[in-house]
């Protein structure tokens, strides 16, 4: 081969061998995934409404108990008046929910704002986990039940204890007995008296209005509330004392106690009909004290809710478990031939599959619907009748005024 030839073919090789080179991207390994390293296409952009209080444990559990990679990209809260930046705190949610670099959202703030930002949250194509209770009262619930299935989002409320309840075998059976049907007239009463912390959540009353803190937007935390004076008491954690914001002790601890019920009963597509308090009476704008409300079902299966912090106790039904042995011969095969419960998932799987997480938006309205019915009955101080299908309290419009409540302007449902 002579010195030209030897040349051209070096030229040819060199520039074949650089075009190949051009056409070959250098990927490094946290693109591509692995042991140690989770591709961009598997990270999700996360935004966190409502630091204080419990808001940081919200956050957090989407990476730890919902096993997905989210990088906080974004925080937003009433208490930096003039100290937010745009590039990642915010006072106003709506600026966080148009960056497009956030995928989910995690909600903390007071119960009044749980629905209006879960509703925008899904508009702008989020997937939500909401802090309990999942609203402030009932027809908030069907308007965020309503947007998950018409913007196609993934939500959850921030309770767990139906997951735990699908692995013990009796929860199963019970829940199976129940969505079956078969049980035309239900005997069982279940007796609730547990935590639910109603001295310490209840209200003042007769307060004198304090100075507004010069960092807090005291108008945007009241949000769809009507504007009331400020007081250290309505703002912080003693917020559940005031009917304008949460419902007590049955707001702050009713969601996490009756949401592994409602699935073990089969109670996660239906309401209670017909509601019985006992209580003293309640004061228009601070939750306060009741001894029991008994929560009975067309079916006639029964939830009663004891405080024990107030009055005598319930003595009216005793408890009174479910069971096969209310069933005919003939039902009992019948049960026997129907699939068991299905699987719940959990917020991370439903993501990643997108389908209806196990405590989605439908699942969570039924049950936050209980402890609601059961304040409006201790706010009326007397029986209600309550249509599980219209979602309207019958024949009493005083009452019915509390299902679907005004909000201020500029926030409606």
């Amino acid at each position: 081969m002579n010195r030209q030839a030897s040349g051209t073919t070096r030229r040819r090789f060199l520039k074949t061998s650089v075009a190949a080179m051009a056409s070959v991207s250098i990927v490094r390994p946290h693109v591509l995934g692995g042991p140690r390293h989770v591709p961009p296409s598997e990270t999700l952009g996360g935004a966190l409404i409502g630091v204080g209080g419990r808001g940081p444990g919200t956050y957090n559990d989407l990476s730890r108990k919902h096993k997905l990679n989210v990088v906080k990209l974004a925080e937003c809260d009433v208490k930096w008046v003039g100290k937010a930046d745009n590039k990642k705190r915010y006072t106003d949610f709506r600026r966080v929910l148009e960056r497009k670099d956030i995928d989910v959202v995690a909600i903390a703030t007071p119960p009044h704002w749980h629905a209006l930002i879960s509703i925008a949250a899904m508009e702008a194509g989020k997937d939500v986990v909401s802090e309990k209770p999942m609203t402030r009262f009932i027809a908030e619930g069907r308007a965020v039940a309503d947007a998950e299935k018409r913007y196609g989002r993934v939500y959850q409320v921030g309770t767990y204890g139906r997951f735990g309840k699908q692995g013990d075998a009796g929860a199963r059976a019970r829940r199976k007995l129940m969505k079956s049907g078969l049980l035309k007239d239900c005997k069982g009463v279940l007796i609730m008296h547990r935590g639910y912390k109603v001295k310490q959540w209840s209200g003042l009353v007769n307060t004198r209005p304090q100075q507004v803190p010069d960092w807090l937007d005291w108008d945007m935390y009241q949000g769809p509330c009507a504007m009331k004076p400020f007081h250290r008491h309505r703002f912080g954690g003693t917020h559940r004392g005031y009917w304008d914001y949460d419902g007590g002790g049955l707001g702050d601890m009713g969601q996490h106690f009756l949401d592994p019920v409602t699935w073990e009963y089969g109670l996660d597509h239906t309401s209670p009909s017909e509601i019985t308090p006992y209580a003293p009476p309640a004061h228009p704008e601070a939750v306060g004290m009741w001894g029991w409300v008994e929560l009975k079902y067309a079916n006639g299966f029964t939830i009663v809710l004891e405080s024990r912090e107030w009055g005598k106790r319930y003595d009216r039904k005793k408890p009174r478990d479910v069971s096969v042995n209310d069933l005919s011969p003939g039902d009992r095969k019948k049960l026997a031939e129907m699939p068991d419960p299905e699987p719940l998932l959990g917020f991370g799987e439903a993501v990643k599959a997108r389908k209806p997480a196990g405590g989605n938006s439908e699942a969570a309205h039924r049950t936050v619907t209980i402890m609601h019915l059961a304040n409006i009955a201790i706010r009326m101080g007397r029986k209600i009748n309550f249509d599980p299908d219209t979602e309207q309290i019958v024949g009493d419009e005083e009452a019915n005024r509390l299902v679907n409540q005004p909000m201020r302007a500029p926030w409606h449902l």
